[in-house]
């Protein structure tokens, strides 16, 4: 990743509704959210909604999937593992002893979902 990537990632979540829309799409995964069931659960109206996961979108943390004619929202989360690993990426680099395993650097991996592992 680069760091003007980064740098518009990390601009479009430092704003409290765009930082709650894309937790709440985290935390459903790839299944995603319709506009309206995600300003259902956050109390957002339609238009400000659309704003903000226009942002999110731009910056690549949000992905949309057409199904017949809805609309659904997901987390990208290539991009987002992607903006963990490159802030972590040089993590301890310089240190004169060791870190310690709170500064192991990010994997770029996405953890198994509870189907995968079955």
């Amino acid at each position: 990743m680069k760091s003007k990537d980064a740098i518009e990632s990390l601009a479009a979540l430092a704003q409290e509704s765009r930082l709650a829309i894309f937790r709440m799409l985290v935390k459903r995964g790839p299944e995603g959210y319709t506009p309206t069931q995600l300003g259902e659960k956050l109390n957002v109206s339609s238009p400000t909604l659309s704003f903000h996961l226009k942002e999110l979108q731009r910056a690549g943390l949000v992905d949309v999937r057409r199904d017949g004619r809805f609309l659904y929202y997901r987390p990208n989360f290539a991009h987002m593992n992607g903006l963990i690993g490159f802030l972590t990426e040089n993590c301890c680099v310089l240190a004169d002893k060791g870190c310690g395993p709170g500064c192991a650097p990010a994997e770029a991996e996405v953890p198994l979902t509870k189907r995968q592992r079955a």
